[in-house]
């Protein structure tokens, strides 16, 4: 009797050994791949900080975002280059585009995700050039559109190109107005135009607001930007840049918007937008005597931001 029950108890504990090594998947979660955790996502690439039971995964220049564990989904953010600012009384440039999903609905899987940050544009270098739009910010199906660059003061240049946000137009005086440049919708909003017949060039336009149209020899603000907590603290981004003046033709400059929107130049080149912002860059201004033209500012680059619960 001895002899069964000894035999018993050996046939019975490499199964209860088994059972206690090994955890089955319960109801509803997902087997975990070797060396992964059983549920949340892993991921690499950008510059990855923690907020709270959140990873961050930054990045100001282009990149991938690769998850190496379990699915789930993102809360993104992708922001284009600003446009580049107008010369000589030049409408401000236009802030990138502006896209998010503060909803976390975003699925993602395990592969990589190519991630393109776009660059500011140039700012006109004189009145017979216009500002150069930013180029796209892009996370995998989600494209953000470049700033659209600002009116200069010489007839045609004095248009303002569609983007994103659309660039602020300048008026080529007496009659000549500026149009302004029209923005992306779900994205940003249109510049602002050239005052109706007076120096005055008009601001671009912002994730949040229009530019202001240029009016009685002033030159008006950008619009302003559109706030987001998806860093971990709240950041503007995307303002529109602010159009230039000329204390020599007593026309005030306008200021750039929130977010990293440039000021426009009086005696100066134009005010660059900030960088990682996708702020438009500042119209130059301009001095009668010696006969001066400034050049715009540079839109700011643009940013692109993905966040995910980690535990």
């Amino acid at each position: 009797m001895l002899k069964l029950l000894l035999t018993a108890l050996l046939l019975l504990a490499p199964a209860a050994s088994f059972a206690q090594s090994v955890m089955f998947p319960g109801p509803g979660m997902p087997a975990a791949a070797a060396g992964c955790g059983p549920t949340y996502i892993e991921a690499t690439g950008g510059t990855i900080t923690t907020d709270g039971n959140y990873k961050v995964h930054t990045f100001n220049s282009s990149g991938t975002f690769t998850v190496t564990c379990n699915s789930g989904n993102v809360w993104y953010l992708v922001v284009a280059g600003g446009g580049g600012g107008g010369s000589t009384v030049g409408g401000g440039g236009g802030a990138g585009g502006y896209r998010s999903n503060a909803a976390y609905d975003y699925a993602v899987v395990v592969q990589s995700y190519t991630v393109t940050v776009g660059g500011g544009g140039a700012g006109a270098v004189n009145r017979n050039s216009k500002g150069t739009s930013g180029s796209d910010s892009v996370f995998n199906t989600i494209t953000s559109t470049g700033g659209g660059g600002g009116g200069s003061y010489q007839q045609p240049a004095n248009d303002a190109l569609n983007g994103g946000s659309g660039g602020g137009g300048t008026t080529t005086v007496p009659t000549d107005v500026g149009t302004a440049g029209t923005g992306t919708g779900g994205q940003g909003n249109n510049g602002g135009a050239g005052a109706p017949t007076t120096y005055g060039a008009g601001g671009g336009g912002g994730a949040s607001a229009v530019g202001g149209t240029g009016v009685n020899n002033d030159s008006a603000d950008g619009g302003n930007g559109t706030a987001s907590t998806i860093s971990g603290a709240s950041v503007t981004y995307a303002g529109g840049g602010g159009g230039g003046g000329s204390t020599s033709l007593s026309t005030a400059t306008g200021n750039g918007g929130t977010g990293g929107g440039g000021n426009g130049g009086d005696t100066t080149v134009g005010v660059s937008g900030t960088a990682n912002t996708g702020g438009g860059g500042g119209g130059g201004g301009f001095v009668l005597s010696p006969f001066t033209d400034y050049a715009g500012g540079a839109g700011g680059s643009g940013v692109v931001i993905v966040r995910y619960q980690f535990q």
